[in-house]
């Protein structure tokens, strides 16, 4: 059965999902178990890292709002690195450090797009607390970021951020395999800050302090051609460089938020919906021969060894308030001193 149709049963409430509810009650146990059991062996490292990460299946957003606090903890004056599972990506070695070159069949396609966009060490490994030694060891960092890993409970935290999608929410609120959770919902009240992408369409659960959950947009910047690099600024207006048929294909998590974001652009296209992570070929893309082919920076990294003039892709920004990032920066600093002061 495809992604889609889990996602669907998921988020528009099927019948007959009560019938795995047993299945959902086991997995939420085992769920628990293994973190008090593995975050019970975890010892700190010489820097604070922050776990970006999600409780459900799908797309929540998590990828902009990572590259976003690089971006703000380096204006705050810290030295950011990342590490990342590297999803969708094989290398030869582990830990594996990403660079501009690197191919996303080794490094994953969303570690490259963040080493693309945010400009810092990015270090891949399946086995993240070795991808952090690796960053700590090899560069000049004062403080980790994971993108995902809230599940990975090997990995110690002294901080966690949880991504919602604010339309689906948590879905169903069920853990798999009768709703999208890895985890309860219980479990956004254990974590530091709760990001909601867009408009929250569903209350969460009640222990969610008001003072740590903020609500985050992700806002179209530019437009970017593939095959020269040419920039457009994104507007709501369809770009003169623009040759129909217009022709959109989107391989992320929730696939419709890029087609609702061209809308509202003023760009209706054609929609080609790609599973999760989809590693594209030149003839997954035959049918963009003439005319404009749009997609996400997520896919376009996948694309580039066959890239065709006229193949765009929509350069997206998360946007917060100033008190989310100085709250992070706050902490993160006073956690330094602690891990200073014990060394000492």
């Amino acid at each position: 059965m495809s992604q889609q149709f889990w996602s669907d049963a998921w988020y528009q409430g099927r019948w007959w999902l009560v019938l795995l509810l047993p299945l959902s009650g086991l997995f939420g146990f085992i769920a628990r178990l293994r973190r008090r059991k593995l975050q019970g062996d975890v010892q700190a490292y010489t820097a604070p890292v922050v776990v970006v990460g999600n409780i459900s299946l799908g797309g929540t957003g998590k990828t902009p709002l990572l590259i976003s606090l690089v971006n703000a903890m380096r204006e705050r004056g810290f030295r950011p690195g990342v590490v990342s599972r590297g999803y969708g990506g094989r290398a030869s070695q582990y830990p594996y450090l990403v660079t501009v070159d690197s191919e996303p069949a080794q490094s994953g396609d969303e570690p490259l797009l963040i080493a693309l966009e945010a400009g810092c060490p990015v270090v891949v490994d399946p086995n993240r607390d070795s991808a952090v030694k690796y960053l700590l060891d090899n560069f000049d960092c004062d403080l980790v970021l994971s993108d995902d890993g809230l599940q990975h409970y090997a990995l110690h935290r002294d901080f966690e951020i949880c991504v919602v999608d604010g339309q689906r929410g948590l879905g169903n609120g069920r853990c798999l395999p009768a709703g999208p959770l890895r985890e309860s919902p219980e479990r956004l009240s254990e974590v530091d800050w709760v990001v909601v992408n867009g408009e929250l369409e569903q209350s969460l659960p009640l222990g969610v302090a008001s003072e740590c959950l903020y609500t985050m947009t992700v806002q179209p910047s530019e437009w970017r051609e593939l095959s020269t690099g040419s920039r457009i600024v994104a507007a709501k207006a369809l770009p003169a460089e623009f040759v129909a048929p217009l022709n959109a294909v989107s391989g992320i998590g929730n696939p419709s938020r890029f087609f609702n974001t061209l809308s509202s652009l003023g760009v209706e296209a054609g929609q080609y919906v790609f599973p999760d992570h989809h590693a594209y070929t030149e003839d997954d893309l035959a049918f963009a021969e003439q005319g404009t082919l749009l997609m996400t920076t997520k896919d376009a990294v996948k694309c580039r060894k066959f890239v065709k003039p006229n193949w765009w892709s929509l350069s997206v920004t998360a946007q917060l308030p100033d008190v989310f990032y100085d709250q992070i920066a706050e902490s993160v600093r006073a956690r330094a001193a602690d891990l200073i002061a014990s060394k000492g």
